[in-house]
Formats: structure tokens, C-alpha cells, sequence
């Protein structure tokens, strides 16, 4: 009797499989199992087979106690299936000790990433007030500021050794010093606060358990870079103490070394706006998987776009080191001409693109325009993609900001660099990068379980 009710169900089961196998793929919307058994049958089958067992307990407890034990093999595949999928088709996340520690990372990271955006604000400052030189010393712990009269002669002193006080700001007085004193002790001890307040949190993180290891070791490489970078700024102050070459130059910091202080800048804050947009948004914005096409399709654009800005900026920090701003105050033409006469005139050649003053600025003219029309072709060839209206508004974003960013270049050269325009200049840089940035972010492919939840075509309102 039990043996032939037990044929019955499996050839009942057996049937029911090959039915729902051999039907339309988009109608298993109810299937949960891979053997092709959907929630309904598959509580009937265990339910007979459990009012079964109840009824025949009694009279075969040896089949009962085995059965008891019995899995059925379907069962385990699936959970096999759904952790091999979590696996390859997962998102790894950063921070995964749940949504209050993702939003605290999140905002410490974003905090941090100001910071050093004010960072690169107050050197332009510094820069541009000719501060940088004001201290002759540095150590790496810092110091207090002279507190009394005696302490600022002292330092006023060391200062009145320095080339650039010899030849260019000969007869200062003691007010003037302090003020340069005090643009450069501010930029220094910015930089310091802004270790400790990575460092501090970063610990409280980490014994909190809030840090996965691929994010820890990513912090630590930029927390490396930024003790660094206190480091590259004082080999770059060290070199404008030292006496010009020719006497009728006057002393300015190596333009590569400025170069490479800026760049590391920029670096570390591109790197922590990154990390922290990866934190808090682990999955770009995709509703659709036209969508997701429509943003593969502009980030074969924004790459090579990001790279240009990227270059611009750069070749901005050898005007910067070369004081390029300060000669053809014309635009669009350099002087009376499109090309100067002595773009090539130093020897290798390839000094000229980094050395000579015609040749910087020329070089920064064009990389800008460059830019400003790459970025306006960007956006002319996303107008009719499918994309993600957050995306579109990105680009738009990014277009208006390029205009204002050559608008603010122009006018700082008109105007011979005053300190208002040549900070806003160097600042529009940073939030233009950062603008391209959050673009590539949202750009990034979504994960492999994202892309199987998404419909072809998002739903309109």
C-alpha cells in the first residue's frame, strides 16, 4: 500500500516538472527552485509526504526515522546556486557593518575630502600673496607661532636672509612679515589638523569593525600620500630659498616641484571624493538596462575627457611655478601675435613646455580650449541617449561649469592675476575635476545582481 502511493507521487512530481520545464520561460514568474517546482506545488508535495509519514509512523518506524533524515537534493543546490551567485554576481561593498556605519564612514570621508579641497583654496591663497617663503624652517610636528616681540624679530631675521626678501620685498616692514608669516603658518597647520582628523576617526573605525580590508589598505595609501605631501611642500619651499641663477631673476619655487605639490593635491582629494562616493552610493543609478546601455555608450567619452581636465590642471600648476599669468595679459591673442616668437627658444626642446613662460601659457591656452570643447562635445552627443536623467543633469552641470571655469581664466589674465580671480581660477579647477569624478562614478557598471533585476525599459510616469 505505501509503496504503491509513494510511485504515485513521484510520477505525479515527475510530471508536473516535465510540464512547467517544456513551457514558456517568461511564465515562470512563480519558480523558486531550479528543479522547476513553484512555491504551491512544492508545499503539496512536502505536505503528502509529511500526512504520509503521520499515518504510517506507527506501523514502519524504521522508515519514518530514515526519512527523517532525508534531504531532498534540490534543496542544496539551490542554496549552492544562490551562493555561487553572490560570489560572481554580488556587490562588494566597503563598508559592511550596516546602513549607520556606511553613513558615518560616508560623511567622514566627505568631510575629509572638503578639507583638502580647502586645502588646495588656501595655498592659491598663499601663493598668490606671495606667503610661501615667509617661513625659512620646517619640521614635521610643527611648532607654535612667535608669541611675543622678541620671537617675531627672530623670525624676521631668518626671513631677511632669504633671496626673496634681498631682491624683491627689500625694506619690508615688521607688519607686512607677519601677515606673509601668518598666510604660511595657516596652510601648514591646516594640513596638520586635517592628519589628525583622518587619523583619529580612521582608528575609531577600524576597532569598531566598520572598515572592510580592501578599503583599509585604500585609506592607508592615501594617508601615506597626504604625510607625504607635507613633505613635497617643503622640498618645494626649499628650492625658492635658494639664490637664483641669474641676478636679474627673482626667487620663485621650482616649477616642478610646485607641479608635483599640487598634483598630489589633487590626487588625494580625487581619491577620498572617490572612496567616499563608493561608500555611501555602491550602485550607480540604473533603472533600466537601456539605461545602463545609454551610460556605457558617454563613459567611452568621459574617460578621455577626465584625462584632458586632468592635464589642464596640471599644466595650470606650471603657469603657477613659472608666474606665466603675469606676462601676455591679452586674450585671444599673446601680445601682437597668435604664436610668441620664443616658444622653442630653450635647448633641449622639451624644456620649453615646462621652463619657458611663452610656452606654458601657450600651452595652457590651448589644453583649456581643448577642454572647454571636448566637454561641449560631450554633451551634444548625450543629447539623444536613452540615460539616466541624473546622468544628463551631470553633463549639463559639467558643461556650465567648463564655461565659467575659461571665463574665470580669461578674466584672471586680464586683470594681471589679482588674488580674488587667481584663487576662484585654481578653485573652479578642483570643482570642475570634481564634477568629472562624480560623472565617471555614476557612470560605473552596475553589478551583475543589480543587471538581473532591471527591466529593458524604464517605467515613465
Amino acid at each position: 500500500m505505501i509503496e504503491s502511493r509513494l510511485i504515485s507521487l513521484l510520477r505525479r512530481s515527475k510530471s508536473v516538472t516535465q510540464k512547467f520545464s517544456s513551457s514558456n520561460p517568461r511564465e515562470w514568474k512563480t519558480f523558486t527552485t531550479p528543479c522547476g517546482f513553484s512555491n504551491e506545488h512544492q508545499s503539496r508535495f512536502y505536505s503528502s509526504f509529511r500526512d504520509l509519514f503521520q499515518l504510517q509512523e506507527r506501523r514502519w518506524p524504521e522508515a519514518a526515522l530514515a526519512m527523517h533524515f532525508y534531504k531532498p537534493p534540490f534543496r542544496n543546490f539551490s542554496t549552492a546556486a544562490s551562493v555561487s551567485a553572490k560570489d560572481t554576481g554580488g556587490l562588494k561593498l566597503l563598508v559592511t557593518a550596516g546602513p549607520h556605519a556606511q553613513k558615518a564612514v560616508g560623511i567622514w570621508l566627505f568631510v575629509s575630502a572638503a578639507w583638502v579641497f580647502s586645502m588646495v583654496v588656501l595655498g592659491g591663497v598663499t601663493r598668490l600673496t606671495r606667503s610661501g617663503l615667509s617661513m625659512t624652517d620646517w619640521k614635521f610636528t610643527g611648532g607654535l607661532p612667535p608669541l611675543s616681540d622678541e620671537e617675531w624679530l627672530v623670525e624676521f631675521e631668518k626671513y631677511k636672509q632669504s633671496p626673496e626678501y634681498k631682491r624683491v620685498n627689500k625694506g619690508m616692514s615688521l607688519d607686512d612679515f607677519k601677515f606673509i608669516y601668518w598666510m604660511e603658518y595657516a596652510h601648514r597647520m591646516w594640513g596638520r589638523a586635517l592628519g589628525i582628523m583622518f587619523a583619529l576617526p580612521f582608528s575609531y573605525f577600524l576597532r569598531k569593525g566598520y572598515i572592510t580590508v580592501q578599503l583599509g589598505l585604500r585609506l592607508c595609501g592615501l594617508f601615506a600620500l597626504g604625510a607625504g605631501q607635507g613633505l613635497i611642500g617643503w622640498w618645494m619651499v626649499k628650492s625658492g630659498l635658494e639664490e637664483p641663477a641669474s641676478d636679474y631673476a627673482e626667487p620663485r619655487v621650482s616649477p616642478y616641484r610646485l607641479a608635483a605639490h599640487l598634483t598630489s593635491a589633487f590626487v588625494i582629494y580625487s581619491g577620498l571624493f572617490w572612496t567616499a562616493l563608493s561608500v555611501v552610493m555602491p550602485e550607480p543609478p540604473a533603472e533600466s538596462v537601456a539605461w545602463v546601455q545609454g551610460a556605457a555608450k558617454v563613459k567611452r567619452l568621459a574617460l578621455p575627457v577626465s584625462f584632458l581636465v586632468g592635464i589642464t590642471a596640471v599644466s595650470g600648476a606650471f603657469v603657477a611655478g613659472n608666474d606665466a599669468g603675469r606676462a601676455f595679459n591679452t586674450f585671444p591673442k599673446m601680445g601682437d601675435t597668435w604664436i610668441p616668437e620664443d616658444v622653442l627658444s630653450l635647448k633641449p626642446l622639451v624644456r620649453n613646455f615646462f621652463e619657458n613662460t611663452s610656452t606654458v601659457q601657450l600651452d595652457h591656452r590651448i589644453l583649456a580650449t581643448a577642454t572647454l570643447f571636448s566637454i561641449g562635445g560631450l554633451w551634444w552627443s548625450s543629447r539623444k541617449l536613452d540615460i539616466h536623467p541624473a546622468i544628463r543633469s551631470l553633463i549639463g552641470s559639467t558643461m556650465g561649469m567648463a564655461a565659467l571655469q575659461v571665463t574665470l581664466g580669461i578674466s584672471t589674465l586680464l586683470s594681471y592675476v589679482p588674488v580674488s580671480l587667481g584663487t576662484a581660477h585654481q578653485a573652479g579647477a578642483l570643482t570642475l575635476l570634481t564634477l568629472m569624478i562624480l560623472l565617471n562614478h555614476t557612470l560605473r557598471r552596475p553589478s551583475l545582481q543589480l543587471l538581473k533585476t532591471l527591466p529593458s525599459v524604464a517605467k515613465t510616469a
